[in-house]
């Protein structure tokens, strides 16, 4: 088992940052590749970002340049660090661990799910 809490989210202005957090305890860590996932009222959960086991890292098209995913293996925590937040980007945000080497753009291929942190973004 793998618990994974998110922290870090909050209301913030458009064109602001914010950092978001995902600590995981339970099975080793380095073992998992790691994403972030948001959910807006009313639609889809959507993949954000990824990050492999070795730390390669994947955006999507609409985040690419301002959000930045990382790890840190030491202290078992992924970390998403978004900048020039726009309104559309308000949604709550879900880190996942997914057994393995690589990410996966798939939520139904992640093995664990963190409770999810709001990230509101006025305009």
């Amino acid at each position: 088992q793998v618990q994974l809490v998110e922290s870090g989210g909050g209301l913030v202005q458009a064109g602001g940052s914010l950092r978001l957090s995902c600590a995981a305890s339970g099975r080793s860590f380095s073992n998992y590749a790691m994403g972030w996932f948001r959910q807006a009222p009313g639609k889809e959960r959507e993949f954000v970002a990824g990050i492999s086991r070795r730390g390669n890292s994947y955006y999507v098209d609409s985040v690419k340049g301002r959000f930045t995913i990382s790890r840190d293996n030491a202290k078992n925590t992924v970390y998403l660090q978004m900048n020039s937040l726009e309104p559309e980007g308000t949604a709550a945000y879900y880190c996942a661990a997914r057994y393995g080497s690589t990410w996966s753009l798939v939520d139904n291929e992640y093995d664990y799910w963190g409770q999810g942190t709001q990230v509101t973004v006025s305009s």
